[in-house]
């Protein structure tokens, strides 16, 4: 069965100085991140004809394309799969901005759907811009006769909180259970259904985790 791989970008300049960068078209790769990117083409070869596809962020598309020149594979953006955008907190690297993105990422993981970062989003919004993107790749490419793996190349945040809503993953796993650059979660569309089968280096099941949230720069 084909699958969808939910690929975290490769390193920024935004992520080494821990700073919040959610807005387009955003930092782009460290010399590391590319080479971050061609490893993880080197290491992740489909075995068949694969869809590659990025967010519209300079440093997903980068990525996307490292990926693609590996593979010799065409990449394109999708919209609405882009990170969870900070708002007032955009560009921030200082402690009380993080503090404030931990509080809301904490009321999200256990289901406050409403609660907005100041100036930027809520999960409801999140999800009602990321969902449909990701229903659209699966019937295009997760059923019917001709399938192929889907490799969406996105962002920390928003890669686990899609992955959680659609596969049920436990909130407190999800939120402890981050994501380096070019990461991945990868997820399988059974009759409907999503199934999560390997989120980072854990492979199902996963365990219920009841530790405190870690604080985590998104990107």
């Amino acid at each position: 069965m084909a699958r969808l791989h939910l690929v975290r970008h490769g390193e920024t300049t935004a992520n080494v100085m821990r700073r919040l960068d959610t807005a387009l078209p955003g930092a782009a790769l460290t010399d590391f991140g590319a080479r971050q990117g061609v490893r993880y083409g080197l290491e992740n070869r489909p075995e068949q004809a694969a869809v590659l596809v990025s967010s519209e962020a300079r440093r997903a598309r980068q990525t996307a394309e490292l990926i693609g020149s590996v593979w010799d594979v065409d990449t394109e953006p999708v919209d609405g799969v882009h990170e969870v955008q900070a708002g007032e907190l955009e560009d921030r690297s200082d402690r009380e901005a993080h503090d404030v993105f931990h509080d809301v990422m904490e009321k999200w993981h256990a289901g406050d759907l409403d609660v907005r970062i100041p100036g930027g989003e809520s999960l409801a919004m999140v999800y009602d811009r990321y969902i449909p993107t990701v229903e659209d790749l699966a019937r295009a490419h997760l059923s019917g006769t001709d399938q192929r793996d889907v490799f969406l190349v996105s962002h920390g945040a928003a890669i686990r909180l899609i992955a959680a809503r659609l596969a049920g993953i436990d909130s407190r796993f999800a939120a402890a259970t981050h994501l380096g650059n070019t990461g991945s979660i990868e997820l399988e569309y059974v009759d409907g259904i999503w199934v999560c089968h390997r989120w980072g280096a854990k492979t199902a099941p996963f365990e219920r985790v009841d530790e405190p949230l870690v604080d985590d720069p998104m990107g």
